[in-house]
């Protein structure tokens, strides 16, 4: 995603069907980034501070005059984050680590205003330099550890690399936790509702901390942080929303009826869920507690539902029972210039790992990623001009987005079960699981 403006979909003009993917340029990770320059600082203040009027959103600055270098580390659930990071830092200003696609189209403004531009969920070197020489120039480096916004308003599993990480860097740690901005825009419902949200500016690590700590230490401290819940938040400070689309798309997470067990038949409408199988509906009040109309609660806070079809991923992964192979749409992202339509394929998910395979001018080609090469995947819901959900699959050549085909499969689905795919193997492969969010064990 971009800093300012919403993503866009950009599209090369070219013979696309006959040009071969490898001859398309790609995008030069290598080359430095500046600082954000200066001109354009007071441009993103006035960007920003519409939408944090517009949100009254609360900020609280516990930095006890922490200067730049230093590494800003922040949860993630929407557009709005990157507003109110902007305000936080005033008078500040700082780089930020960005996903590819947010540089569609605009790749000059995203360097000048310092973004650093990443492929999602892989190992990267490039961007670890990008980072380290802009701290050395005693810059205010941020970063979404995440990687992605928030599926259901609770944070999210890390690489167990990231302490590893923050020992590396050697500098200061801060983080800034948005409250709110999940019930304001979900990632499910990108609508803006302009409800109010909080946020809290607050130091974690001293540069001798961070070579003191160990890595699980570390790593420990900042789940600890960063754990969050918005729907709880938003329960507790009574903060609702009124609109009657409230639950609109939240099927496209809670993928699975919790009653009759049928997974892909849940249909939202309003502020209402329904299980077409067996006809159960479920309705939403402004706090985003769900409420059976008839029967049995099974789950009045969504986090919990989600994190119960969490479990029963879980077993199918341990029974061996796991398993997807369907028909996908394909694009691919080389660079910043806009993705190359590849047409159809197929995608394969299972105790191996993902296989994409499909062809394009003339040409078969076969993506394999591995169980121990994904901790997590990154999923997108209702995407750009397909509007469809997909499933993000990168090297650190290109980024292929697929566009499941068939109703019998949810990237929600998908995105859990590369988590526990992970654990699992790596629980085989070292006998301890490795450390994730509470919520996940």
């Amino acid at each position: 995603m971009g800093l300012f403006t919403d993503n866009v979909m950009g599209k090369y003009n070219l013979t696309l069907a006959e040009t071969p993917i490898e001859a398309f340029p790609r995008y030069d990770f290598n080359k430095p980034v500046p600082p954000q320059a200066r001109y354009l600082t007071p441009v993103a203040w006035l960007l920003s501070l519409p939408a944090v009027l517009k949100h009254r959103s609360r900020i609280q600055r516990k930095l006890k005059g922490l200067k730049p270098p230093y590494l800003l580390l922040c949860n993630h659930n929407s557009f709005l984050d990157f507003k109110v990071l902007t305000m936080a830092i005033w008078p500040r200003r700082a780089n930020y680590v960005v996903a590819l696609d947010g540089f569609i189209g605009r790749e000059g403004i995203m360097r000048a205003v310092g973004c650093i531009s990443k492929r999602k969920f892989v190992s990267d070197v490039l961007v670890v330099r990008q980072v380290a020489r802009l701290l050395a120039q005693k810059q205010v480096v941020v970063v979404y550890p995440e990687a992605r916004y928030s599926l259901i308003g609770t944070n999210a599993v890390l690489p167990e690399s990231f302490g590893k990480l923050l020992r590396h860097l050697k500098v200061p740690v801060a983080t800034l936790m948005c409250h709110g901005h999940h019930v304001a825009e979900p990632s499910w419902n990108q609508k803006n509702r302009g409800t109010p949200t909080s946020a809290e500016l607050e130091f974690l690590f001293s540069s001798e901390d961070v070579q003191k700590l160990s890595s699980e230490e570390i790593l420990e401290r900042v789940y600890a942080r960063m754990t969050f819940d918005d729907f709880a938040w938003r329960r507790e400070n009574k903060v609702a929303v009124e609109a009657p689309d409230r639950a609109e798309h939240l099927h496209r997470v809670l993928y699975q009826c919790p009653h009759c067990k049928t997974e892909y038949r849940m249909t939202s409408a309003g502020a209402r869920l329904q299980c077409e199988a067996c006809g159960k509906t479920w309705e939403m009040d402004p706090y985003g507690v769900l409420t059976a109309l008839e029967g049995e609660t099974e789950f009045s806070h969504a986090p919990d539902w989600y994190e119960w079809q969490r479990r029963q991923v879980r077993a199918e992964v341990a029974t061996g029972q796991y398993a997807l192979e369907c028909e996908v749409l394909i694009d691919s992202l080389p660079d910043s210039k806009g993705f190359v339509q590849m047409g159809k394929g197929t995608l394969r998910h299972d105790a191996n790992g993902f296989v994409l395979r499909g062809e394009h001018a003339g040409q078969p080609f076969e993506l394999v990623k591995d169980v121990p090469s994904l901790y997590s995947v990154h999923i997108e819901y209702n995407y750009i001009d397909k509007k469809r959900d997909c499933i993000d699959l990168s090297t650190m050549e290109d980024t292929y987005f697929c566009y499941p085909l068939t109703r019998d499969a949810s990237v929600t689905k998908v995105a859990l079960a590369t988590e526990e795919l992970y654990q699992q193997y790596i629980l085989k492969t070292t006998g301890k699981l490795p450390l994730v969010p509470a919520s996940a064990r």
